[in-house]
Parts: structure tokens; sequence; C-alpha cells
């Protein structure tokens, strides 16, 4: 069964930085969209970032300019750098992949990021 690992989560005050990472444990095939969602408490998951197949990337509005997605499809792996952080950014996030293949998709454990004010 193919895992998604999530690192990089943490403590951090606000206006610092994380880096998030993501791997799936197996390959996952004819991957078609990377990206991560968050979850604050008492809120619905919500997207933060994607990268669709093809080269689009997409970004919530509350973290334009200020957070970048990147990725590697055939290896399997994405990240978050997250900068100029804030503490309405504080939320559990998750690392996502969707094959086109299996049709499924795949979420990590989910990773804590707490921002400090």
């Amino acid at each position: 069964q193919v895992q998604l690992v999530e690192s990089g989560g943490g403590l951090v005050q606000a206006g610092g930085s994380l880096r998030l990472s993501c791997a799936a444990s197996r390959t996952i095939f004819s991957v078609r969209k990377m990206g991560w969602y968050r979850q604050a408490p008492g809120n619905q998951r919500e997207l933060v970032a994607a990268i669709i197949s093809g080269g689009s990337i997409n970004y919530a509005d509350s973290v334009k300019g200020r957070f970048t997605i990147s990725g590697d499809n055939a290896k399997n792996t994405v990240y978050l750098q997250m900068n100029s952080l804030k503490p309405e950014d504080t939320a559990v996030y998750y690392c996502n992949m969707y094959s086109g293949l299996t049709t499924r998709d795949y979420w990590g454990q989910g990773t804590q990021v707490t921002v400090s004010s």
C-alpha cells in the first residue's frame, strides 16, 4: 500500500519560514496532480497549492506571494516552501497526489504547522 510521508512541520514565529516535504513510499504511476492542503481546527480542509500535469500551478489567494510549491512527478516528491508565515497559517498540512492510472487520491498523515504571534 502506498503511503505519502511528510516532514518539515513545526513551531515557528510569525514572519518565519518552514519547508514541508512529501515523498511516496512506493511509485505512484501517472501522477496528474500533486498538492498541499491544510485543515485548521473547526475548519474544512482547503487547498493551499497544487501542481497540475502540464505544469500549471494553483495557489490559494491567502498564500500567494508567500508560499512556493515544487515537485517531481517521476520521483513522486512534492515540497512547500512557506515564507512570511502568519498565525492564520496554523493548521495540519496534508500532502496529496492523484493518479490518473488508478484514479485514486493518495494522502499523507498530516504534519502540524504552528505559527506563534
